[in-house]
């Protein structure tokens, strides 16, 4: 007696089609797209499906890394790398570049997070990138809840909130004129866990610093920051050796780790179906700031 088929879709190929389906949508749509890569897990993720969604041909599009300047060493490494074994068109938007042109003047404390802005809007109006893929999760922060997944950004690359495009039966309106843009988030109904099963599913590489190791930090405002040359100590502080990881990497001065055992992608798949906090409530300095702080750079024309 022959056995019938199982032809039902897992919930991770469903996800996986819904974004592969809006990046061929963005293909056929725009002239100039660009893929954010940071180097961090989600963008890793875009371009697996980017490959993916365009093979056998290779990726229809270059990346582009907005670089503060203050990046863990084992990121750009990998960053590299990947770009490199992809044979992808990196655009590098550097942050030290603009301070030292004078389009952006350097923080007093310090950080580059929010200065990455006005870099992002002139290298889109530089290159003229019409659509921007970026790795944002709804599941990740509340300003990121709000986005489309085309999200309309003005010829100042300011996003409104309160004047967005309606995405019913999943109908996306690319219109718009020249000097405007729309981010495309193909990630935005994925959470961290269905990330981390993908990467699992997919034998996805991803930089060291995900999985636990041992590492020089000090403990402030609740986090841990690795100790280099982007945090120094300060007065009253001192540093341990802690076993750590990272669950989101960004700018090396806001990104905190987390403490963890969790040194291959199954231990992390554990850690995080146990969590209560996201990656970002977790680690980000940079979205303590207020409680609209995400919300207030995203309208500038942040990520």
């Amino acid at each position: 007696m022959s056995q019938t088929k199982d032809y039902r879709v897992s919930h991770l190929d469903a996800l996986e089609a819904e974004s592969i389906f809006v990046m061929r949508e963005v293909m056929a749509e725009f002239e100039r797209p660009v893929l954010l890569f940071s180097g961090g897990k989600d963008s890793i993720v875009m371009l697996r499906l980017a490959e993916k969604a365009f093979a056998p041909g290779r990726i229809p599009f270059p990346v582009m890394h907005v670089d503060t300047g203050h990046n863990f060493a084992e990121v750009l490494e990998y960053r590299d790398r990947r770009v490199a074994a992809l044979g992808l068109n990196l655009v590098i938007a550097s942050v030290q570049e603009a301070i030292d042109t004078g389009l952006v003047r350097e923080l007093p404390d310090g950080t580059r997070n929010r200065i990455q802005t006005p870099v992002l809007l002139n290298a889109v109006e530089k290159y003229r990138f019409d659509a921007l893929f970026g790795g944002a999760r709804r599941d990740e922060e509340k300003a990121r809840a709000k986005e489309r997944m085309f999200s309309f950004r003005d010829e100042f690359g300011q996003w409104d909130p309160k004047n967005q495009r309606p995405e019913l039966w999943a109908l996306y309106n690319g219109r718009h004129h020249p000097g405007e843009s729309i981010r495309v988030f193909p990630l935005s109904n994925w959470t961290e866990l269905d990330i981390w099963h993908y990467i699992a599913k997919e034998r996805v590489p991803l930089p060291s610093i995900y999985y636990a190791h041992d590492r020089e930090v000090v403990e402030r405002d609740g986090m841990f920051y690795a100790v280099n040359e982007f945090i120094r100590l300060r007065d009253g502080e001192t540093s341990q050796v802690r076993r750590v990881r990272y669950r989101t990497v960004g700018d090396a001065s806001q990104t905190a780790a987390v403490l963890s055992e969790a040194d291959t992608v199954e231990k992390v798949i554990d850690e995080v179906a146990a969590t209560r906090i996201t990656e970002r409530g977790a680690t980000r300095g940079d979205d303590k700031v207020s409680e609209a702080a995400m919300e207030d750079r995203k309208r500038e024309g942040y990520f």
